[in-house]
């Protein structure tokens, strides 16, 4: 028996999979949950984010005191309230395109847009960003989570877009495996940060392999996603178990649905019920 995606929204209560005894292809439904609401951890996230950006800016020679105003004031007007912080980010990039600041602004930009789910402008200001930074950690694992949970499949470059989100992921591991410590922040601090970037790029990875069906890479990936992960994504369990089960490890798949089934959250049931049924296959296949 084998498990295949149905529907895919961000996050896990978006995430479904309908269960058949044959195997059949991905159907990628509707893409964005517009019962999503991003959670106070994420926007603390994004908050922290641009504020690693400010402290890490060291423009020469000093900026114009009206434009670190301007950049203080987007930055402080916090992903409570997106439109305002985009309407302030424009307003600022419009008057200082050229600002040392531009690059964050954009990135702050395009994490209000992640909070509005309003994709098609996400990836516009994401690209903007990516094109002054290209090795925008922060940026390249959000986009490489985001495409996976998100497209359709109805779209014409979809395969496209998994290239993508394939490439970012893969370039921000790259990153992140040399990236020096920046001065304002201690070494636990920075550890953490780049153990929880790190399972975002291998949770991002994962999704993306188990959308194209390679559920082999997606294991590979799911497991370094998940294991020691304090926080652990239950969307990335449920895609795991699907992705061990179509694989026909049918115990494996069990005790990642019984890790699934054990988060709070909309999947929890279904986990239940899937590891059950996991464990059933397990059994008959001794």
């Amino acid at each position: 028996m084998k498990l295949s995606l149905v529907r895919v929204g961000i996050q896990a209560f978006a995430l479904a999979f309908a269960v058949s005894v044959t195997f059949a292809a991905i159907s990628r439904a509707q893409g964005t949950n517009p019962n999503f609401q991003v959670g106070k951890e994420q926007q603390q996230d994004q908050d922290q984010q641009l504020k690693q950006r400010q402290l890490s800016q060291s423009p020469a020679p000093k900026v114009d005191p009206k434009e670190e105003a301007a950049y203080k004031a987007f930055f402080d007007a916090g992903a409570q309230d997106p439109d305002k912080r985009i309407q302030l980010g424009q307003d600022f990039l419009q008057k200082y395109p050229s600002s040392v600041y531009a690059e964050a602004v954009y990135a702050g930009i395009a994490q209000s847009y992640y909070t509005k789910q309003d994709w098609k402008n996400f990836y516009a200001e994401s690209d903007k960003a990516l094109a002054i930074k290209p090795d925008d950690v922060d940026l390249l694992t959000m986009v490489g989570w985001v495409i996976p949970h998100m497209i359709s499949g109805n779209e014409s470059d979809a395969s496209q877009q998994l290239d993508k989100a394939e490439a970012d992921e893969k370039h921000a591991l790259a990153v992140m495996a040399t990236m020096p410590k920046p001065a304002n922040i201690t070494d636990d601090q920075f550890a953490t940060l780049k153990t929880a970037k790190t399972a975002e790029a291998h949770s991002g990875l994962g999704l993306v392999y188990f959308r194209r069906q390679d559920y082999d890479n997606a294991v590979k990936e799911l497991q370094q996603a998940t294991q020691n992960n304090p926080s652990p994504d239950p969307t990335d369990f449920f895609a795991l178990g699907a992705s061990l089960q179509n694989s026909g490890h049918y115990g494996d798949a069990a005790d990642a649905f019984t890790h699934c089934s054990q988060i709070m959250g909309s999947l929890q049931a279904q986990c239940k019920q899937y590891a059950d049924n996991a464990k059933k296959l397990a059994a008959q296949q001794k």
